[in-house]
């Protein structure tokens, strides 16, 4: 569906569908093992929580936050995991893997904790951007370059909440105007 300058991507019930089918293939492949999920704060929340109710062996979630600074936009842990990690089978959680470098960056982060395992499980995989080669193990979706708004991602902290997955072929339209989606997003069905 296409509406004034966006487009839905990933409507809401392949999503949901989606997010299924990554569930049980982690379930398949974790049984007997208690992984730990790991989201990455904010825009993994809402596929985390899908995801998890998903996952049917014994499973932990746990979130941590990750901070950019300096001009090489060198990568740090903000917020950490309250769980440890070490001996664990961990399951990173990202909304959105583009060039590979912040993933690459948190793997290496997170195997030098002495993890049993580590995999990925991406919703968003945007490969055509990637610079560095980096593992998704479970991919919910490739897409372009777009700039993507719902379930999870966002402008500026809004539509976060949005049932589906919207591209915004305007960009700097919704820089003018951040409430031009508000109508769409949240229509009535």
């Amino acid at each position: 569906m296409s509406v004034d300058g966006f487009v839905e991507v990933v409507d809401e019930d392949r999503l949901a569908e989606r997010v299924a089918r990554l569930g049980e293939r982690i379930s398949f492949d974790y049984a007997g093992l208690d992984p730990v999920l790991v989201g990455v704060l904010q825009g993994s929340v809402i596929f985390t929580a899908d995801l998890i109710r998903h996952v049917t062996v014994p499973a932990e979630v746990d979130f941590l936050s990750l901070t950019r600074f300096g001009g090489q936009g060198r990568v740090g842990i903000a917020m950490d995991t309250e769980v440890s990690l070490e001996g664990r089978h961990v399951i990173v959680v990202e909304d959105i893997v583009d060039t590979g470098l912040t993933l690459t960056t948190l793997r290496r982060l997170l195997e030098a904790r002495g993890v049993a395992s580590l995999a990925t499980a991406a919703l968003i995989d945007k490969a055509s951007r990637r610079i560095v080669s980096v593992d998704l193990e479970y991919r919910g979706f490739e897409v372009g370059d777009e700039f993507l708004l719902g379930y999870g991602l966002d402008w500026e902290g809004r539509y976060r909440n949005v049932r589906s997955l919207w591209a915004v072929m305007d960009l700097p339209a919704l820089s003018r105007d951040p409430d031009s989606f508000a109508g769409i997003a949240y229509r009535r069905r």
